[in-house]
């Protein structure tokens, strides 16, 4: 009544109407023909809680009920079945703690509750099963320390119980057990040092403590005792000391696994006698030597996989890495110190399917013996110093599913016959010197799913509409090219994109509205382009859309107020000169005027019935004198930001929370309207990065005169070269200090004042001298942008 779960019927035969030892799963038989002595239910999609009645089987010898979906406790019940040999239980839902009499089937030789959800410690009972051979704690939620009557198991040969949370350290009552073959304690959280006595254990094959912070070194003086050693897994953990020699004399090693810990010292140079030996991964240590090792292990002629990356390994890779075993079939050396070439002898190694050799000091070209590879899956030669043309004997890897020779110095153009590689998934040819067009071939490869990019090269022409090809692609970078003509409308076929980046390129036309089927983008670059037109609405309903710049362009119109435009820190959409509106964190002109926040009662004026026409009076509308009283808090002096012959310049705020700077006139002093309508005169007709924009004006009869600017949230440049006002002293800018301005900050300033008078001196019609060039005029905006 307990199964609540029984999708193929395997508990329908379960009925009065047949005999017992017909139900499906349940044997009987031996001495006692009409009792139960297994019952078999492994895999039959089972579920609900074993029922305590199990407990009534007293002649069971087996239950095994592994790979179903029993859920609750196991029953204390099980307890009482002192002829269970076989107890498996493995791959359920079985939680709470384990029944502490078990203990009582003294005749249980195989415990395996692997993969469940057990909770509390090991018991220390257990270690009075003095028949048992094989316990299996693996992938629950065990914790405390392994208890030290584990040494009392002398029959035991298996001892699985990784993936838990047990803490403390190996009990040395384990190096009792001298029948123990198989040790599995990895990824734990157990501490100490192993036990001396465990490497005297003639008859372990397998001992696997990865993953845990065990610490110390190995014995410098391992003996023949140890050869019927064959997997030997150490890695993640916090071992120092070197690797000592007499590791050779465990003769039937097939697995060293010492990844990611702290050794140092050179490589042992006799690895050659360990004739069994298939995989050797001593990757992310601190070793110290030269590649000389390769030689010995031209002897292992089973060896597979060698895995020496992120150490200190120093010099040429030898000739001699051409003669390793014809089974090779990984070889990972990347961020060590390896000089010289890349040997053509490397192309022996015909069964070779990993290869990554990044991060080192090659250089040279790579030699066209590398297309003898065929069995090539993986290449990786991300090494900063290689040169020559990419080798168009690399079109022979048809299994190539991974290309990455980016961050180097490949010139010229990107072989055509990169077309031929039918498997390849990524594809990285980034930060080089390529040149020439983007072959339709390579981008034809309809199976590229994870990356394309050939960003940061000289590459010319127009993106091909065989792009489109590439309907399984993640991420596409072109960016920093020399790519020209409309972007594709055929891109809208790359259905997957997550990343787009088509950035500092001479891409022109309008944004396509074909991009408008790309609903999976997360990251969208297209600045620093000659794009043109408007802002297309369906950027504002990509709600997968992070990050979006399309600045630098020649982009015109209002900028959405929806979606990804809601957030400036995601959004860039500056040097496009005929943007208004969007958010005010934008900083752009608003779309009709500048709404500032608050009204009151009206300042009173004396009449007057005409007033000078400003140069461009149409060009935008008035701001009413009540609304900019408001928004300086009545022209308060706490609001002054600067003042100069003909008036004050004061802080306002908008009404969608952001900052503009109203220059107001003294109209009283002699020459201030001719000031107004000069300095008019003069912005508008100039368009600047690094000239400070008019965004709006007002007038009051004669009253009062005010032009609005965009604000410069840093103030004046004379405040951060000398020690600036008390309210800059006080407040510390997201840039620095006021009067610490650090030596590029002075640098790019200079630049941009530079940029600025030579267009005012050169690029302008009529040619304007500014005249009062000085630290004060130099105003400096969030971005310290002079």
């Amino acid at each position: 009544d307990s199964v609540d779960e029984d999708p193929l019927g395997i508990l329908s035969s379960w009925n009065d109407s047949s005999h017992h030892c017909e139900w499906q799963g349940v044997v009987s038989g031996g001495w006692h023909p009409e009792r139960v002595v297994s019952l078999y239910l492994t895999l039959k999609g089972l579920g609900g809680h074993l029922s305590p009645h199990v407990g009534n089987l007293y002649f069971l010898r087996t239950l095994d009920l592994q790979s179903n979906s029993f859920r609750g406790e196991i029953p204390q019940s099980i307890g009482h079945l002192f002829r269970l040999h076989n107890l498996i239980l493995s791959n359920n839902s079985f939680s709470k703690q384990m029944p502490t009499n078990l203990s009582q089937c003294s005749n249980l030789e195989i415990l395996n509750l692997i993969d469940n959800q057990l909770v509390g410690e090991i018991p220390d009972e257990l270690g009075s099963l003095s028949k048992l051979q094989a316990l299996g704690l693996v992938e629950n939620n065990l914790t405390r320390s392994i208890p030290r009557s584990i040494g009392n198991l002398s029959q035991l040969y298996k001892f699985s119980i990784a993936f838990n949370g047990l803490q403390g350290e190996i009990p040395k009552t384990l190096s009792k057990l001298q029948g123990l073959s198989f040790v599995q304690l990895m990824n734990n959280q157990l501490t100490g040092v192993i036990p001396l006595e465990i490497f005297n254990m003639s008859g372990i094959g397998y001992f696997i403590i990865g993953d845990n912070q065990f610490r110390g070194s190995i014995p410098p003086y391992i003996d023949d005792t140890l050869q019927s050693l064959s997997y030997l897994d150490f890695h993640s953990n916090l071992f120092t000391g070197i690797i000592p020699p007499s590791l050779s004399n465990a003769s039937g090693l097939h697995i060293i696994w010492f990844d990611y810990n702290s050794f140092h010292g050179p490589m042992p140079t006799n690895l050659g006698r360990l004739k069994a030996l298939e995989e050797m991964y001593i990757s992310s240590n601190q070793l110290q030597d030269d590649f000389s090792f390769i030689t010995s292990l031209t002897n292992c002629s089973r060896l597979k996989i060698i895995g020496v990356a992120h150490n200190f390994l120093e010099g040429p890779l030898p000739d001699s890495i051409g003669n390793l075993s014809s089974s090779i079939r990984r070889i990972g050396m990347s961020s060590n110190k390896m000089y010289g070439i890349i040997p053509p002898s490397i192309g022996n190694l015909f069964n070779l399917s990993y290869l990554d050799l990044s991060n080192n000091l090659l250089g040279g070209c790579v030699p066209s013996s590398i297309g003898a590879l065929h069995n090539l899956i993986n290449l990786y030669l991300i090494i900063k110093m290689l040169t020559g043309e990419i080798p168009s004997s690399i079109s022979n890897l048809t299994f190539l599913s991974s290309l990455c020779l980016q961050s180097n110095n490949f010139y010229r153009e990107i072989p055509q016959s990169l077309g031929n590689c039918r498997q390849l998934i990524e594809l990285e040819l980034s930060n080089n010197n390529l040149s020439g067009s983007i072959p339709r071939e390579v981008l034809s490869l309809s199976t590229n799913s994870i990356i394309f990019s050939l960003a940061h090269n000289q590459l010319s022409g127009s993106l091909p509409s065989q792009v489109g090809s590439l309907t399984n692609l993640v991420e596409l970078d072109l960016s920093y090219n020399k790519l020209t003509r409309p972007i594709p409308s055929s891109i809208s076929k790359c259905l997957l994109l997550g990343q787009l980046s088509l950035a500092v390129n001479s891409f022109h036309g309008e944004i396509p509205p074909a991009l408008g089927t790309l609903w999976g983008l997360q990251e969208l670059d297209i600045s620093h382009n000659n794009l043109s037109g408007e802002i297309p609405s369906f950027l504002a309903q990509f709600t997968n859309l992070k990050y979006l710049n399309l600045s630098s362009n020649k982009l015109e119109g209002e900028v959405p107020k929806q979606g990804i435009f809601l957030n400036a820190s995601v959004v860039s959409v500056f040097e496009n000169r005929n943007l208004c509106g969007g958010i005010a964190e934008l900083n752009l002109l608003l779309a009709n005027r500048i709404p500032l926040n608050h009204y009151g009662p009206k300042k009173k004026s004396k009449k007057n019935t005409s007033s000078t026409e400003l140069p461009f009076e149409h060009k935008f509308s008035m701001v009413s004198y009540e609304k900019l009283f408001r928004a300086t808090n009545g022209f308060s002096k706490n609001n002054v930001i600067g003042k100069g012959r003909y008036g004050i310049v004061y802080k306002a705020t908008t009404q969608e929370g952001g900052w503009v700077a109203v220059k107001v006139l003294n109209l009283g002093h002699r020459g201030a309207l001719k000031s107004i309508i000069s300095e008019c005169q003069t912005l508008r007709a100039i368009r600047h990065r690094n000239l400070v924009k008019i965004l709006n004006r007002d007038y009051h009869g004669n009253d009062l005169k005010a032009l609005l600017y965009t604000y410069m949230a840093n103030g004046s440049l004379e405040n951060w070269i000398h020690q600036g006002n008390e309210e800059d002293i006080e407040h510390e800018h997201e840039h620095g200090k006021p009067g610490h301005l650090g030596l590029m900050q002075r640098i790019n300033i200079a630049i941009d004042i530079a940029s600025a008078i030579n267009y005012l001196h050169k690029d302008c019609s009529p040619k304007i001298v500014h005249g009062d060039l000085k630290p004060s005029n130099i105003l400096l905006d969030n971005e310290m942008m002079g």
